[in-house]
């Protein structure tokens, strides 16, 4: 296990917030498909944040994780920067960088604490690597579904 010192204290910084599930905040998907059955079919037949009821929206989602990422790297031009955030948060910066919107669709798997890298080459961003849990014990390890 790697250690050290990070040298700077934790900035909350509210647009790195998961994405918005409006009405399906706090619920199971037993509950959401009982609930919203005919928004809850579209989703399975296709991921879309758009079908969430009073959710935050795929645009919105991919605006303000692409503003504050943005703002993040321009404080940080010369540097290394440490960013903690949700899975879906980093599916939306990954898709960013393919150049795909993510919708919700969630190709990269994401597990709790593992570590994706985002790289500055020749100013342009690239994928240095996704979902690294080579620091983890592996009874810490879990499976995660997507996001």
């Amino acid at each position: 296990m790697i250690g050290g010192v990070i040298g700077a204290s934790p900035e909350p910084t509210a647009g790195l917030r998961e994405v918005y599930l409006g009405a399906w905040e706090g619920r199971t998907t037993a509950e959401i498909a009982t609930e919203f059955p005919q928004a809850w079919a579209s989703w399975v037949e296709e991921p879309d944040w758009d079908v969430v009821p009073g959710g935050e929206g795929a645009a919105a989602f991919d605006v303000r994780v692409a503003a504050t990422m943005d703002a993040i790297v321009a404080r940080h031009e010369h540097g290394d920067v440490l960013v903690v955030t949700h899975g879906g948060v980093i599916q939306v910066a990954l898709h960013r960088i393919v150049g795909k919107p993510s919708r919700g669709l969630f190709p990269f798997k994401i597990q709790n604490a593992s570590i994706s890298l985002i790289e500055r080459r020749d100013g342009r961003a690239v994928i240095g690597g996704v979902n690294d849990i080579a620091h983890l014990e592996s009874s810490l390890v879990t499976e995660v579904g997507p996001g």
